[in-house]
């Protein structure tokens, strides 16, 4: 089991001699095999979650958990993928891939096999040999889901992935994630300030208060989307004009608009694929 478990998590940070509450009392679970969603305004601590589900951070107090232990530290178990490709750039696409590997150990011929599928899988066939500037934003995305498949974790933790790209190339990459799940299911935390990404990727959608954040609401988006049969739409602009689609979409987004006039501050949410 890979399922992922927060609860009752505090965070306090201090800066400038003063303790800044976070996060508090968050609580809520990623099943084994699950896509879930992170929405909340900026500031929120969608982030710092995603963080201490990874082991780079702990709590102040509560406990996170995945596959049924404590997160005290980064693992095996875990792979981190960010919106920041942090890809080698003297290192090719080959080369990438293959560091996790080379650092845990794995004999050559177990290297070349793993990394030979998942160039196949992502579509980079014929780039192996291709630098990071070589290639544009989505293919040097692809790499880095890629280089986090390979090590073939139970837990996939990914902050933003996709927050950088154009937004054509944020819909493509989002059909592939799709894709890559119904082929090789993970459990995935997945944080997004974008409201229609989040419903379109997701089983569940966590929605945060500004801060300090916890959790407002869970939706459930597969529950929806297994009655209304998305799944017969090929593309994604004709699910997303689905009354279904458009009713969660607004659900959400009203409730982080109610949390952005709470506050006071300025635009913080997207309802698309960017972010503001």
């Amino acid at each position: 089991m890979s399922d992922i478990v927060f609860d009752s998590v505090t965070r306090v940070f201090e800066r400038d001699g003063r303790d800044f509450l976070t996060l508090d009392n968050v609580s809520f679970t990623v099943n084994d095999r699950e896509f879930v969603a992170i929405v909340g305004p900026s500031g929120c601590g969608k982030t710092t979650c995603l963080r201490m589900a990874a082991g780079l951070e702990v709590p102040t107090s509560g406990r996170v958990g995945v596959g049924g232990t404590p997160v005290s530290e980064p693992g095996p178990d875990r792979a981190v993928v960010f919106q920041q490709f942090a890809l080698f750039p003297w290192k090719t696409v080959y080369e990438n891939i293959d560091f996790g590997l080379r650092s845990k150990g794995a004999n050559a011929a177990s290297r070349r096999e793993r990394i030979t599928r998942q160039v196949d899988l992502m579509g980079l066939h014929g780039y192996e040999s291709a630098y990071p500037h070589q290639l544009s934003g989505g293919m040097q995305q692809r790499v880095a889901i890629a280089r986090s498949y390979v090590l073939d974790p139970d837990v996939l933790l990914m902050d933003e992935p996709f927050g950088a790209l154009d937004a054509q190339t944020r819909i493509v990459m989002q059909e592939e994630l799709i894709r890559l799940s119904q082929k090789n299911p993970r459990t995935v935390l997945f944080i997004t300030h974008a409201v229609e990404e989040a419903v379109y990727l997701a089983d569940r959608v966590v929605v945060m208060t500004r801060r300090p954040g916890t959790v407002r609401e869970v939706i459930d988006v597969k529950a929806i989307r297994a009655a209304e049969r998305w799944d017969r739409f090929e593309r994604s602009e004709e699910l997303m004009d689905q009354a279904s689609f458009v009713h969660l979409r607004t659900r959400i987004w009203r409730l982080l608009r109610s949390e952005h006039e709470a506050d006071g501050e300025g635009a913080l949410i997207s309802t698309g694929g960017g972010t503001t």
